[in-house]
């Protein structure tokens, strides 16, 4: 009986370990170098990401801009999933970080180039009115 309230326990920490490299992802962003504003929320330890204003591209509201989103095992405040590329018009891999509660930044990689956009926390009375 005492070992198997061991391995409970030895499970319960690594549960508990594991969730707690990652950051928390969900909540309002706005991109620091374009005006477009997206809302992470969580589904089942599934992030995605979805465009909630675009001022440069106002049809781009509503579209999924990130998906497939998990946590990386190994690395903390770190995920791996797929985001949105505008200019290729599809979803690429992307490694998403989270330095510090309030900023996140998207590394994509095509081929030989890599693009990483930043993103800073928001209240949801910073999002811009129409």
């Amino acid at each position: 009986m005492r070992t198997a309230m061991q391995v409970i326990g030895l499970l319960v920490t690594g549960a508990v370990a594991s969730l707690s490299l990652a950051g928390d992802l969900t909540g309002y962003w706005k991109m620091d170098e374009d005006p477009v504003w997206i809302e992470i929320k969580n589904d089942n330890d599934q992030l995605t990401g979805t465009v909630v204003k675009n001022a440069n591209i106002p049809e781009a509201t509503g579209r999924t801009m990130l998906k497939d989103v998990t946590a990386d095992k190994g690395e903390a405040s770190t995920w791996q999933g797929q985001v949105y590329a505008q200019k290729l018009g599809s979803f690429k891999d992307a490694t998403i970080t989270q330095p510090d509660a309030d900023h996140m930044a998207f590394k994509v990689k095509v081929g030989l180039m890599s693009r990483t956009v930043t993103w800073t926390r928001i209240t949801a009375d910073e999002l811009p009115k129409d």
